[in-house]
């Protein structure tokens, strides 16, 4: 049972969307980077829908996103799992990250889109409830290789939501 810490925000002052995962995956941690996974379809759509190249190095993609006044984070600071399935994560050792000091120097954030089931269900139960900042919620199928009930296309689809 691995005890992990997530990454910090990767957060312009005057960036208007958030998206947020669960805990980055075992990869991602080991490379110190959010979506390292090379199956991981997160960079790939990114890329399509704000027409940057994908093979860019890890920190002008994220400039990238800055660029598209977008953030980057995870809902957990804090959590117990083995191995990088976010079935794996041991509900009770969750602690989220600090959301409203956060949303204090990110003012400008009204949007915040979940990268999966996980997140989302994490930020509703364990953020939402004291969070100080009136912001919309959108749920966004999840980027990661274990979640193939859908197809690339299809997941592109549903994260153009982005965009509008």
């Amino acid at each position: 049972m691995l005890n992990l810490t997530s990454f910090p925000p990767i957060a312009k002052p005057d960036a208007t969307t958030l998206i947020l995962g669960s805990m980055p995956g075992q990869r991602s941690l080991d490379q110190n980077q959010y979506y390292a996974h090379p199956r991981n379809a997160f960079w790939k759509i990114m890329s399509q829908l704000y027409d940057f190249d994908l093979d860019l190095i890890y920190e002008k993609r994220c400039e990238q996103l800055a660029k598209n006044k977008i953030a980057l984070w995870d809902v957990m600071q804090h959590c117990e799992r083995p191995g990088s399935l976010d079935s794996a994560i041991v509900s009770g050792s969750i602690i989220p990250n600090a959301f409203n000091a956060f949303f204090n120097s990110h003012s400008n954030i009204r949007r915040v889109f979940f990268n999966g089931r996980k997140a989302e269900d994490t930020f509703r139960r364990k953020v939402l409830p004291d969070l100080k900042v009136d912001i919309k919620l959108i749920a966004l199928p999840s980027t990661s290789p274990a979640h193939a009930s859908l197809s690339f296309a299809q997941k592109l689809e549903a994260w153009k939501k982005l965009r509008k």
